[in-house]
């Protein structure tokens, strides 16, 4: 019997060995793993070709790549997304696709307070005032003002998920007023969480900080972008903790440099690292995160056993613990 092929197109890990001692003890099993991330496509087609399994990061897994795949079965995304996987593409040449939803959700909604409270506090600002200060020998506040309470103020959810849901229920503490905007959120679940659904028009009107957790596809590509960002108020803070593509970044630039809005954070980018000469940097009022809302050790480690039990799963037949294409079920 041949054996059954995986292939890790590329990894955030230090290491896969955990992965490669799990793997030993069904016996016929080929792993194999590579960081072809930045590698040219002729080489990613070359190592995956003949898998029978595929974990993706974030290569991108195009439609070009898969039409070329000869006897995937399965292709796997390490994380919450899946827009760099060509759902359509593979789904069409009969490659169910899976990722892992359910992991670093506690992760991404305290870094989206975190972020929200810092930059609402302007604690950028702030150190930077330590440091003149501290030179000159006397205090000076002049840059910092104004700063505002977060207690009474209307913080908007854009996008109440896993993750959104959980931003909701952690912001409870904080005697804050919250407007959630999610037109896929059913009636039973917002009774559930003891909100009601608003549309967008509202959240950017009306809310003082404006976190966003929706999920990136083509209707909710710049989702933010010139008009939305103008009709919000004029100290509103926004912050993304979802993916880059959710918001205009050029427009989100104009935004603070011209001062429709007060602040923003943002951990994601849509060229991931981003380009060292984007506007954001050049900006005291855009507070910036490397992609690492997800990061915790216990949430990397939670990774790694959920993939493991999709690898056993597929290596004994049986479905992927979140299919995305549910017509190849």
């Amino acid at each position: 019997m041949d054996p059954i092929k995986i292939v890790v197109t590329d990894y955030i890990e230090p290491d896969l060995k955990w992965e490669e001692e799990e793997l030993r003890k069904y016996g016929h099993v080929a792993f194999e793993y590579h960081q072809l991330k930045f590698r040219p496509e002729s080489e990613l087609v070359e190592k995956i070709v003949d898998a029978d399994m595929i974990l993706v990061n974030m290569v991108k897994m195009t439609a070009g790549v898969i039409e070329k795949l000869e006897r995937c079965k399965l292709i796997l995304r390490h994380g919450v997304g899946y827009d760099n996987v060509d759902v359509s593409a593979a789904t069409k040449k009969g490659i169910r696709v899976a990722y892992e939803p359910d992991y670093c959700s506690d992760e991404v909604a305290e870094h989206a307070i975190t972020l929200l409270l810092s930059g609402w506090r302007k604690l950028n600002v702030g150190r930077k005032i330590l440091d003149e200060s501290s030179r000159n020998g006397i205090w000076d506040f002049t840059e910092v003002y104004p700063v505002y309470s977060v207690k009474g103020k209307t913080v908007g959810i854009i996008g109440c998920g896993r993750i959104g849901s959980l931003t909701l229920r952690k912001l409870a503490g904080f005697e804050v007023n919250v407007l959630v905007c999610d037109p896929y959120l059913s009636e039973e679940r917002q009774k559930e969480l003891g909100v009601q659904v608003v549309d967008l028009e509202t959240v950017l009107n009306e809310a003082d900080m404006i976190t966003v957790h929706a999920s990136l596809d083509d209707e909710s590509y710049h989702l933010i972008g010139e008009r939305e960002l103008r009709a919000m108020k004029s100290r509103a803070y926004l912050v993304n903790t979802a993916r880059g593509g959710l918001v205009d970044a050029d427009a989100l630039a104009r935004a603070l440099r011209e001062g429709w809005i007060a602040g923003a954070a943002v951990d994601v980018y849509e060229q991931e690292p981003p380009d060292p000469e984007m506007d954001l940097f050049k900006l005291e009022n855009a507070l910036l995160a490397p992609h690492l809302a997800w990061y915790s050790e216990e949430a990397n480690w939670s990774m790694r056993e959920k993939v493991m039990e999709d690898f056993v799963r597929f290596i004994e037949g049986r479905p992927p613990r979140f299919l995305i294409n549910k017509e190849l079920a």
